[in-house]
C-alpha cells in the first residue's frame, strides 16, 4: 500500500496520461517486476560442500568447455571447483577426492581420448578402493557410432566397482550436448543439496535448453579434383560441396556416412534369398532391406563382437576375426529369410568418417571443402580400399552428399594479431588451408608459418599455386616444405623444423601458437619430439624443463593437435 503523498502523485500521473502513455507505464512496471521476480528466484545452494574437482578428457575441446562452464556455475553456488585435464591429473589424488566429476569423450572404437588414457587405464587396474569418493560422469559421444559414449560408461562403471558412490546418474550426450549438459548440471546440484550433510537447494528447477539434434545437410558437389599429378602413386581429391545455410568455423570437421557398393548389396540379398523391398523396423522406422544394406548398416570389416553375434544366430563356431558380411555369408550361410532378418538386427550402423574442413566460412560462403586421400592397403594378395575414401573418390560433380558438422572448439584460430605455426603434412594441410583463407579474408595482422610435406614436389605438392600466392602476398609469412622421396635420404617436416630451430623457438618464445594436423603415428610423435629438441637446444633448457615448457603450451592452448 502506498502512503498518501505517493498515492496522490501516482493518481495525478495516471489522470494526466494518454492511453498510449498508460500502456507504456504498464509495460515498464511489468518489466521491473519481471526482473525482480527473476532475481528473487535465482537458485541459492545452501550446502556444506565447499570444494570439488572437475576433470575432463577431450580431443576437440568440448569436454573442457563443459567442465569450465560447470566450474563457473559451481562458483556462483559458493563451491570452489578445481578444473583439470585428465592428462595433467595426479592419479594418486583420486583416492583423496571426496567430490569428483568427470567429463569424458569417446573416440575411435569406444576408446577414451589420448588425454584420458592414463586415467582410464588407472581406474581399470585392481588393487585400490575409493570409499570416500562421491562422483558423477558426463559422457560425450556421437550417436552415429555403435559404441556411443563407451569410454564414459566404462569410467562410470569402474568408479562404482572401486567403491565410489554415484551422486548423480551417468549422462550421455550427443554432438549437440547443451541440453543434456544442463540437465547433468541440475542433477549434480540437486544431488549435492540432497546429501544428508547438507541443507536443500532453495530454487525452482533450472531452465533447460532443448537440443535441436544433429543437423544433417544435403549438399551438391561443385568440384571433384585429383590434386596429384600424373606419375604419383597417390590419389588425393579436393571436393567442394555447396549446401544451403551451412554453418561452421575454421578448424571444424564434417562427418560423412559412406554408401555401400550396389554390387555387394545385391550379392548379399541374393545369398539371403530375401525381397529387397521388404520393410524392416529399424530404430522405429520402416526401412527396406535394400536401403538398410546400402545406406544404413555396416557390412564391411565387421568387428569381432558382431562376428560373435553372427555365430550365435547361425549356430556355428566362427573364429574371432574381422570380415566382410558377404564373405561371412559365403562361408557360414544363413538358413532362410527369417534368420537373415535376425542378422540385420545385429549389424551396426555405418560409422561416419570425419574430414577436416579445408575451406573458410568467410572466403567460401555457402560451401564446404574437404581433402580426401584414397586409402589403399593389402589383405593377403588382394588390394583393398578404405570404405569412405573410395566412396568419395567415385563421386561425380553434381552428386548429392549428406553430411553433418563436427565442431572442434579446441582447434581454433587465436586473435588476429597472434602469430601461428602450422604443421600439416599430406592431408593435414586441410585445416590450414581453412586458417590461411580465413586470415586472408579477415585481414589478420598476425604472422603465419606453414610446414608442409609430401612424397614428391612435382606430383604431390597439394595446393601449390594457392600456397605460393599466399606467400607472395604476405598472408603466409614463411613456408617450408619437405618432399621425402625427392632425394636419397628421406626428409620430413620435423627435419625442416629442426633446420630452422632457432627461428622456430623465437616465434614460440614470442607467443606464437602451434597447430599440428595429420597422421597420429608416427608423424605427430616425431613432430612433438622435435619440438622438445628445439626447446632444449635453442631455448637452452634441460630435458625436464623442455617437457614442462611444452606442457604449459598445451595447458594454455598454444599447442593443439588434430591427429588421426
Amino acid at each position: 500500500m502506498l502512503v498518501e503523498q505517493k498515492l496522490n502523485t501516482f493518481l495525478e500521473l495516471i489522470n494526466n496520461s494518454t492511453n498510449e502513455e498508460l500502456i507504456w507505464i504498464n509495460g515498464y512496471l511489468n518489466g521491473i517486476m519481471s526482473k525482480q521476480v527473476t532475481k528473487e528466484t535465482q537458485p541459492v545452494l545452501k550446502t556444506s560442500v565447499n570444494k570439488l574437482t572437475i576433470a575432463y578428457g577431450t580431443e576437440t575441446g568440448n569436454s573442457k568447455k563443459i567442465a569450465t562452464e560447470f566450474a563457473a556455475k559451481a562458483k556462483k553456488q559458493g563451491i570452489h571447483a578445481k578444473v583439470q585435464s585428465l592428462d595433467q591429473y595426479r592419479l594418486n589424488d583420486l583416492s583423496k577426492e571426496e567430490y569428483f566429476l568427470a567429463v569424458i569423450s569417446t573416440h575411435g572404437d569406444g576408446e577414451p581420448p589420448a588425454a584420458a588414457k592414463k586415467f582410464y587405464d588407472h581406474v581399470h587396474q585392481n588393487g585400490f578402493k575409493l570409499p570416500k569418493l562421491k562422483y558423477s560422469v558426463l559422457a560425450l559421444g556421437d550417436t552415429s557410432y555403435p559404441l556411443f559414449c563407451k569410454a564414459g560408461e566404462d569410467v562410470d562403471e569402474q568408479l562404482t566397482k572401486l567403491g565410489g558412490n554415484r551422486i548423480a546418474p551417468l549422462k550421455k550426450c550427443d554432438i549437440d550436448f547443451d541440453a543434456e549438459a544442463d540437465e547433468w548440471f541440475a542433477s549434480v546440484f540437486s544431488a549435492l543439496s540432497e546429501n544428508p550433510e547438507t541443507p536443500t537447494i532453495i530454487s525452482r528447477p533450472a531452465t533447460v535448453k532443448k537440443s535441436s539434434g544433429k543437423k544433417i545437410y544435403t549438399g551438391s558437389l561443385l568440384a571433384h579434383i585429383n590434386l596429384n599429378d600424373k606419375g604419383s602413386n597417390k590419389e588425393t581429391y579436393h571436393i567442394e560441396i555447396e549446401a544451403e545455410d551451412v554453418n561452421y568455423q575454421a578448424g571444424d570437421s564434417i562427418g560423412i556416412v559412406p554408401e555401400n557398393k550396389t554390387a555387394i548389396v545385391e550379392k548379399i540379398i541374393e545369398l539371403a534369398g530375401i525381397d529387397p523391398a521388404a520393410n524392416i523396423d529399424y530404430k522405429n522406422e520402416l526401412v527396406s532391406v535394400y536401403d538398410l544394406l546400402h545406406t544404413r548398416l555396416n557390412i564391411i570389416y565387421l568387428p569381432e563382437r558382431v562376428v560373435k553375434k553372427y555365430a550365435s544366430v547361425v549356430q556355428q563356431e566362427i573364429p574371432a576375426t574381422k570380415i566382410d558380411l558377404l564373405d561371412l555369408m559365403k562361408i557360414y550361410p544363413v538358413k532362410d529369410e527369417k534368420e537373415f532378418t535376425e542378422i540385420l538386427k545385429i549389424l551396426e550402423p555405418t560409422t561416419p568418417r570425419l574430414y577436416s574442413i579445408a575451406s573458410s566460412p568467410e572466403a567460401h560462403s555457402g560451401e564446404v571443402h574437404i581433402i580426401v586421400a584414397k586409402n589403399t592397403f593389402s589383405v593377403g594378395n588382394e588390394i583393398k580400399y578404405g570404405q569412405t575414401s573410395e566412396f568419395l573418390s567415385r563421386l561425380d560433380e553434381n552428386s548429392e552428399l549428406k553430411f553433418y558438422i563436427h565442431p572442434n572448439n579446441r582447434f581454433r584460430l587465436p586473435g588476429q594479431d597472434k602469430n601461428i605455426i602450422m604443421i600439416g603434412p599430406g592431408t593435414g594441410i586441410a585445416p590450414f588451408r581453412s586458417f590461411i583463407a580465413e586470415r586472408d579474408a579477415t585481414g589478420a595482422t598476425g604472422k603465419s608459418w606453414l610446414f608442409f610435406g609430401e612424397q614428391h614436389f612435382a606430383t604431390d605438392f597439394l595446393y601449390q599455386t594457392e600456397i605460393q600466392n599466399w606467400h607472395e602476398t604476405g598472408v603466409l609469412t614463411k613456408v617450408n616444405t619437405a618432399f621425402s622421396r625427392d632425394q636419397e635420404e628421406k626428409v620430413y617436416v620435423q627435419h625442416k623444423m629442426l633446420e630452422h630451430g632457432a627461428e622456430f623457438f623465437e616465434w614460440l618464445h614470442a607467443g606464437s601458437y602451434i597447430y599440428l594436423c595429420g597422421a597420429k603415428e608416427p608423424m605427430s610423435v616425431d613432430v612433438e619430439q622435435t619440438i622438445l629438441k628445439i626447446i632444449e637446444q635453442f631455448g637452452e633448457r634441460s630435458e625436464e624443463e623442455a617437457i614442462q615448457y611444452l606442457d604449459s603450451l598445451k595447458e594454455d592452448g598454444r599447442y593443439v593437435t588434430d591427429v588421426y
